[in-house]
């Protein structure tokens, strides 16, 4: 694809809806979270027409005096076709968001959404058909087999989101045929609370973060780690917040999402009941079956290397807390773990936060809040470790679909002797010229 068509395609025709408008435009009778969805794309959309122009211009570097004269730049390339298999917990934004990068980046696409979420994959599937052409993007619906089917075929770059399991599939069949992969995993995002925070905010930061979609966020607080000092006026003003957020009757309340299907529900029930059952409940512990629904709950873990709810990534409102001594205790258990998609750390002072930086590795890191870097465009989102490989959004998600080509031109001037057998030059002579 041409710049001039990647422009196009970004834009849409002038005198009619752009297709991130057309696509805010059917969330807006629905509720304010999903709609968060359409406006990350937009965001996304604005930003990449503003500064693709730049994204895309060859980039000059300097050359060693020997090379001279010459000119080197660095090219981006599209990679060809590209395969993006989205998750269920956003599966507008998340199918969507990776495909302007790809798009931006000059590359043709086939997507797979969730099958979980089916009624956004078949939304997906009718805008995409109606805004698209078909030799441009493809939307391939169906479940599981399907995409094993898909992950047959040769791609130019797999972007994959969900989690690890999957995720090794995915990078074993890219395998095959040494295709690149980005996974956007997850994984268990600590949020440390010291001394010092405003633990008002910080309260109703951690309570929106943690139940923003009902916990099913990729980067959500996974669980707290808090000092002895700040442990119960912290409970406190968190259950306080809930309770400001959704009323006395959380369960009734229609700003409180619903678990996505029967199996992620019965998985968070049995985790729930656990916890009630060894008398670990501090505020919160209802859920509602037949709508999937699970109430905000605060839940007290003393063996956090044993305690089932800190095994695996939880995705629900469920928010284990766990009592540290002090910061360098917290590190130590963020160490033990596998390096998580997100970090946060609440309070402290500034070398309390280059410690966390100098001692630890993550995705990203927020110091006194949580989920919002992963909304903006200027940064890069990716994980490291279990918790992904490479990243996007921006910049970062044009260079994740772009081949950095290096490009060198040289005159026929100059062709210096040195270079070409019989060698008669010394060694230190060469050393100096070509160092």
């Amino acid at each position: 694809m041409t710049a001039s068509e990647v422009t196009t395609l970004l834009r849409g025709k002038p005198e009619d809806l752009s297709f991130a408008e057309r696509c805010l435009a059917s969330w807006r009778t629905g509720r304010l979270e999903a709609g968060f969805e359409a406006i990350a794309l937009r965001q996304e959309l604005n930003h990449t027409r503003r500064q693709l122009q730049r994204w895309m211009a060859p980039r000059p570097v300097g050359l060693p005096a020997w090379t001279l004269p010459a000119r080197a730049l660095v090219q981006p390339e599209p990679l060809g076709c590209v395969l993006i298999i989205g998750p269920w917990n956003y599966p507008f934004q998340l199918c969507l968001h990776p495909l302007i990068s790809a798009l931006a980046a000059g590359n043709t696409a086939v997507l797979k959404p969730s099958e979980q979420a089916p009624r956004t994959a078949a939304l997906i599937a009718e805008l995409i058909k109606a805004h698209f052409p078909r030799e441009i993007v493809q939307v391939v619906l169906g479940d599981g087999e399907v995409a094993a089917r898909l992950l047959q075929e040769r791609f130019d770059h797999i972007f994959f989101t969900g989690g690890g399991r999957i995720a090794r599939l995915v990078a074993a069949a890219a395998a095959r045929e040494l295709t690149p992969v980005t996974l956007e995993l997850g994984g268990k995002s600590p949020a440390i609370v010291l001394e010092g925070a405003d633990l008002a905010v910080t309260a109703r930061r951690l309570a929106w973060g943690k139940t923003i979609n009902a916990g099913q966020t990729c980067v959500a607080p996974d669980h707290l780690l808090v000092t002895p000092a700040v442990r119960e006026p912290l409970l406190q003003a968190i259950a306080t917040e809930w309770r400001r957020f959704y009323g006395d009757d959380p369960l009734a309340s229609p700003d409180l999402g619903s678990i996505v299907n029967e199996t992620q529900f019965s998985r968070l029930e049995a985790l729930l009941n656990g916890a009630r059952d060894r008398g670990q409940i501090v505020a919160g512990g209802r859920s509602d079956g037949g709508r999937r629904r699970m109430e905000p709950t605060l839940i007290a873990v003393d063996e956090p290397h044993h305690d089932p709810l800190m095994q695996e990534e939880l995705f629900g409102p469920l928010l284990p807390v766990i009592t540290v001594a002090d910061l360098d205790a917290a590190l130590a258990l963020v160490r033990r773990g596998s390096k998580p998609l997100a970090l946060y750390l609440f309070g402290g002072n500034r070398r309390d936060q280059r410690r966390l930086l100098e001692t630890t590795s993550s995705g990203g890191v927020v110091f006194n809040d949580v989920v919002v870097h992963a909304g903006l465009s200027q940064l890069p989102f990716g994980g490291v470790g279990d918790s992904g490989m490479g990243a996007y959004h921006g910049e970062a998600g044009f260079l994740a679909f772009s081949h950095r080509r290096s490009v060198l031109s040289r005159s026929f001037r100059f062709d210096l002797p040195f270079r070409y057998p019989p060698y008669r030059s010394p060694l230190p002579l060469l050393e100096k010229l070509l160092t």
